[in-house]
């Protein structure tokens, strides 16, 4: 069962994925109180006539840690260690939606505290996530919906080559409307070193003139 695998914890240099806990809630909420206005487009809500009960972070940690030892999903905290400094909860990466049998795909979402953005944090979370999906959890696919006025997402899945697979209109509710999102894809068969090592070669590339 891919449920008897969490709590599941990933490194790759000076990023950190370990499940979300409890006690993240204060970082979590200043995080979220600071820097509101970077969240705000990007967040999904609920729809008119919702009629799922709201919860408290303890409640939705709970629900998600209850979900990955099924093996339903991977909630992930991101932890980021700066040159000289200590370890901090920099994001989350979440893996939903997985599927096995015929299937084998998966949805990725995550965000970024932004004092953190542009240092390749979350490109490296999600391809740390990807591969574990890969290799570990036997998955084929993963799929990365992003709405496109989002361009630090956007940036996110140039830098992993994800594919671009089309445009599904009024996908989400996010920021009190339906909003369109465009879906990117990674395969397992199209990145055979690895989504880590696929990334590292991107990034280390030399420019072409």
């Amino acid at each position: 069962m891919a449920g008897s695998f969490w709590p599941v914890r990933l490194t790759h240099k000076a990023v950190t994925l370990r499940p979300l806990r409890r006690r993240d809630e204060a970082e979590w909420a200043e995080i979220r109180r600071r820097s509101g206005s970077w969240f705000r487009p990007w967040d999904s809500t609920r729809p008119p006539g919702a009629s799922e009960p709201g919860m408290t972070f303890g409640q939705l940690v709970s629900a998600f840690s209850g979900r990955a030892r099924r093996g339903l999903m991977l909630p992930w905290a991101v932890d980021y260690t700066p040159p000289g400094g200590r370890s901090v909860f920099a994001g989350q990466v979440t893996v939903s939606g997985i599927a096995h049998g015929s299937a084998c795909w998966a949805q990725v979402g995550y965000w970024i505290d932004p004092r953190w953005a542009g240092r390749g944090i979350i490109p490296t979370a999600v391809a740390m996530a990807a591969d574990y999906c890969f290799d570990e959890l036997g998955l084929h696919r993963i799929e990365i919906a992003i709405r496109p006025e989002n361009s630090n997402s956007l940036a996110v899945v140039r830098k992993l080559g994800a594919r671009y697979e089309g445009r599904r209109e009024r996908y989400m509710h996010v920021d009190g409307a339906w909003r369109d999102h465009d879906v990117f894809v990674l395969e397992a068969e199209g990145v055979p070193g690895g989504v880590v090592e696929h990334l590292e070669r991107r990034l280390h590339a030399p420019e072409q003139g």
